[in-house]
């Protein structure tokens, strides 16, 4: 590969992963279509956006708690008084008491999420591509005019449930629609804007590895110079990424912001699988 694709590689990881990190979606929404236009493998890009993501993410989340967008913490953290609480109440009332809302939320999503990916991955070279773009197309734009809407909607978990399952099964199938779904369903359910991001940002890292290894269980990985330049972007990019959604106090904002990238994504999805936009570069 020449130096200038190197060059080009990161630095679309690197954009993309702050993109992911300060907002919870577009890195595989957006590389997943741009690295196969330049002439990739699809099968070779996808698994490479997950593993990167999964990565980027991983990093990004750390930084999210710890600028407080979102608390990923224990309510008890000694082994001993968990123990004792299990034996009082149960192993999931004491998930449900003992962890914080946040971090339950995202368990629940990548619990649920991981069940989703490995199903979609085994079916994804068999459903027809059209269909596909259709539906995330269509899914993604409904969700952007909710989230411009004046519409408010009571958080609970069981939306929660839905969201996971809904937004995994598109990730492994296309390598991207995790992150518009997750963080507008998240919000439209009720949910922080910022705690939203931070949430599907860690549900994301455990999903993408699953995804990874059912790829590469299933098909192999033929080249590993695109996992490694992804992964060394979006190391870089989820760095930056978190510092950006902590400058947002106001969620009415960051609701607009959110609302007005996925709205043009879906219709941006649309306008290609009709025809309206061709891309097509290679290098």
């Amino acid at each position: 590969m020449e130096p200038i694709s190197i060059i080009l590689i990161i630095s679309l990881a690197v954009f993309c992963e702050f993109l992911d990190a300060s907002l919870g979606m577009l890195f595989g929404t957006i590389l997943s279509p741009v690295l196969i236009m330049l002439g990739f493998n699809p099968l070779v890009v996808v698994p490479s956006i997950l593993i990167s993501q999964a990565v980027g993410g991983l990093i990004a989340s750390f930084l999210h708690h710890r600028f407080e967008n979102v608390k990923f913490g224990l309510k008890v953290r000694s082994p001993g008084a968990i123990a004792d609480k299990i034996k009082e109440v149960g192993f999931s009332e004491t998930i449900r008491k003992g962890v914080t809302k946040d971090l339950r939320a995202t368990l629940i999503i990548a619990a649920l999420g991981i069940l989703a990916t490995v199903g979609s991955v085994l079916i994804a070279v068999n459903i027809p591509k059209k269909a596909l773009e259709y539906y995330i197309g269509i899914l993604v734009l409904a969700m952007g005019i909710i989230l411009l809407s004046k519409l408010k909607f009571t958080y609970t978990w069981k939306k929660i449930l839905g969201i996971g399952l809904l937004s995994s099964f598109n990730k492994g199938l296309s390598g991207g629609g995790f992150g518009p779904v997750t963080t507008a369903g998240q919000v439209i359910a009720g949910r922080d804007g910022r705690a939203s991001v931070g949430s599907t940002t860690l549900a994301e890292a455990p999903i993408c590895i699953t995804g990874f290894l059912t790829y590469w269980l299933a098909k192999g990985i033929s080249d590993w110079t695109l996992p490694l330049y992804l992964t060394a972007g979006s190391m870089i990019g989820a760095l930056i990424g978190p510092h950006f959604t902590a400058k947002f106090k106001n969620d009415k904002k960051l609701r607009k912001i959110l609302g007005s990238l996925v709205l043009i994504l879906g219709l941006f999805t649309l306008l290609k699988v009709l025809g309206v936009i061709k891309l097509s570069v290679k290098i």
